[in-house]
């Protein structure tokens, strides 16, 4: 009786052995869905990859300005220098008020989970909840413009919305590119390019 018993566990327990060997592996995790474009410079081409599902506010607001042509023919007109091959350079409107939309809702990257790292494009910005189209790009990692929720003051961040797939070189020449030593206000003195690249066309990828 114990040795039928016994005969019959291990047959009930290979049986799950077996089962449990010939399950079909989990799915891999789906990557989260993006939106590319092509950033048209007089200095090259930037291919970015915007995130529509983890900042799907600011990527739909930039891809309305996209769509409706509305940087074709704007500048990037500021490069951030932190130290050797390092910043950041931002474009846009630069105050062309004709050109802009209403502002968009802030979506901190402690909401999205995405943070500045090399070749991130995010929104400039004033107060939380004042961007609108003006950009910028970084230049290796610049983690201190990720929101800071346990910080003081204003700890919400830059809304991060994509990265660059293609053209970092394009990225850094721009950042290389001479500034003026007395133009710009405030943070921005000296940080302001002194022949600024023309973005000739802004375009979704098909």
């Amino acid at each position: 009786m114990i040795s039928r018993f016994v005969t019959l566990a291990l047959a009930v327990f290979g049986a799950v052995s077996v089962s449990a060997q010939e399950a079909p592996p989990a799915p891999p995790p789906v990557a989260p869905a993006t939106v590319s474009i092509v950033m048209t410079t007089s200095e090259g081409p930037i291919t970015l990859a915007l995130e529509k599902d983890r900042a799907p506010l600011t990527t739909a607001n930039f891809l309305r300005y996209v769509d409706q042509k509305r940087l074709d023919g704007v500048t990037f007109y500021r490069a951030m220098k932190l130290g050797a091959d390092a910043g950041l350079i931002q474009g846009g409107p630069h105050g062309e008020v004709k050109r802009l939309l209403p502002p968009v809702k802030h979506e901190p990257t402690s909401q999205t989970g995405l943070s500045h790292v090399d070749g991130t494009i995010s929104l400039a910005r004033f107060a939380p909840g004042s961007a609108t189209a003006d950009f910028f790009i970084t230049v290796g990692p610049v983690l201190s413009l990720d929101a800071n929720p346990t910080g003081t003051g204003d700890t919400a961040g830059f809304a991060a919305f994509g990265h660059v797939v293609e053209g970092m070189d394009v990225v850094k020449r721009i950042l290389a590119a001479p500034t003026s030593p007395t133009a710009g206000v405030g943070v921005m003195k000296g940080q302001m390019i002194a022949a600024p690249v023309k973005i000739l066309t802004v375009r979704r990828v098909k």
